[in-house]
């Protein structure tokens, strides 16, 4: 290359390399140059210590030219990449962490147990004890473990499914490693069934387990009963119908010490029915933005023998079927219920489902659209 003239000082990047120009101090002639670069061309030769002379003529003065390879590494290996901050790990791993959770899944679970929880509580307000809330919080985050350790199995089975589907989530994303996924889940259903082992008794252990159970032959072979569109959705409304309102309405009660049998009141009848039907719908629309990764891999569903559109509608249908029950006995003097506000609420929620359910036909089911209807 030929020198830069005298007083320049200039960067340059050539094939790749990062070059200074230092000028020699005679200005009248060509001179010999001081590169200090990442690389070299093949061309030319190479000193032991960095340093090329090179004369173009006598009247030339020296100037040397330095090379040094931007990274210390054999030709063709991977760059050097500086060591990950252990604090920006832990952030990358809690973020998968939660993503593995799967967030939506904990809402339908947290209004279940806040429902009957209220309920069992406002039906005996003097035996109310502030000392029972430590044990209240154990018992939802072992609701909240068991809802870990049940999608994320499923994620570990689904990851083919996922990786067209749901990229996004962990596993499928390679976030977390297959292995990790096991650990974590392992994780959530020992510190869960521990849990409620040592606070609310046998048959509350017993029914945990069972949930445990069911949620397993849901995605793991042989059984893998998601592949079938009847038992995987009977299988989510028990789970979180039945077993999840029973359960918590029992431990309540048991908590604040009322004697006596299990008793289905009409408050507790009505909640649990509705929660029950409300994950009817989940578990028919939950598969609604998965159709083509569901037929890929033979996995049949409402949506792939019925179609996107059909079972939107079906879905939308059952849940204004269950707003407009509240509705109907919100206004029920026997009920108890506050009618105002149970009354206005699922009036609101009615509306808004209708109005999501046109914005989802008007965008035309695109895969988008289809998501966000069913997270919402």
């Amino acid at each position: 290359m030929r020198a830069q003239p005298s007083g320049a000082m200039d960067a340059c990047s050539t094939s790749g390399r990062s070059c200074l120009v230092v000028p020699a101090m005679h200005a009248a002639s060509r001179h010999w140059a001081h590169r200090v670069c990442s690389g070299r061309p093949a061309a030319q030769p190479w000193h032991p210590q960095g340093v090329q002379t090179r004369l173009h003529s006598q009247h030339e003065q020296p100037m040397q030219v330095a090379c040094r390879s931007a990274a210390s590494v054999p030709s063709g290996a991977a760059p050097f990449q500086p060591e990950t901050p252990l604090s920006q790990k832990i952030a990358s791993f809690l973020d998968a962490f939660w993503k593995f959770l799967r967030p939506h899944t904990i809402r339908g679970t947290l209004l279940g147990t806040t429902a009957l929880t209220t309920r069992a509580l406002l039906e005996t307000p003097a035996l109310i004890d502030w000392g029972l809330l430590p044990k209240a919080l154990m018992g939802l985050l072992a609701l909240l473990c068991g809802n870990g350790y049940i999608v994320g199995i499923n994620q570990i089975y689904d990851v083919d499914i996922d990786k067209v589907n749901k990229p996004f989530l962990p596993v499928a994303a390679g976030e977390l490693s297959p292995g990790l996924a096991w650990v974590l889940c392992m994780l959530l259903a020992t510190c869960g069934a521990a849990i409620v082992a040592l606070n609310f008794g046998s048959l509350i252990s017993a029914l945990y387990g069972f949930g445990l159970f069911l949620g397993t032959i849901y995605s793991v072979p042989p059984l893998r009963l998601k592949r079938f569109a009847v038992p995987a959705f009977m299988i989510i409304a028990v789970v979180r119908g039945v077993l999840l309102n029973f359960g918590v309405y029992y431990s309540t009660k048991a908590a604040l010490g009322v004697a006596g049998p299990f008793a289905w009141t009409p408050p507790i009848s009505f909640i649990t029915f509705f929660v029950t039907l409300f994950a009817v719908v989940i578990a028919i629309t939950k598969d609604l933005p998965d159709i083509e990764g569901d037929k890929a891999n033979g996995i049949e569903t409402f949506a792939t023998r019925m179609g996107v559109k059909a079972v939107s509608f079906a879905g939308s249908g059952l849940l204004l079927t269950n707003y407009a029950v509240a509705v109907w006995l919100a206004i029920q003097p026997s009920m108890g219920f506050n009618t105002f506000v149970m009354a206005g609420a699922h009036s609101l929620l009615a509306l808004l489902l209708i109005w999501r359910t046109f914005r989802l036909d008007q965008d035309g089911y695109k895969q988008e659209a289809i998501l966000s209807f069913y997270r919402w």
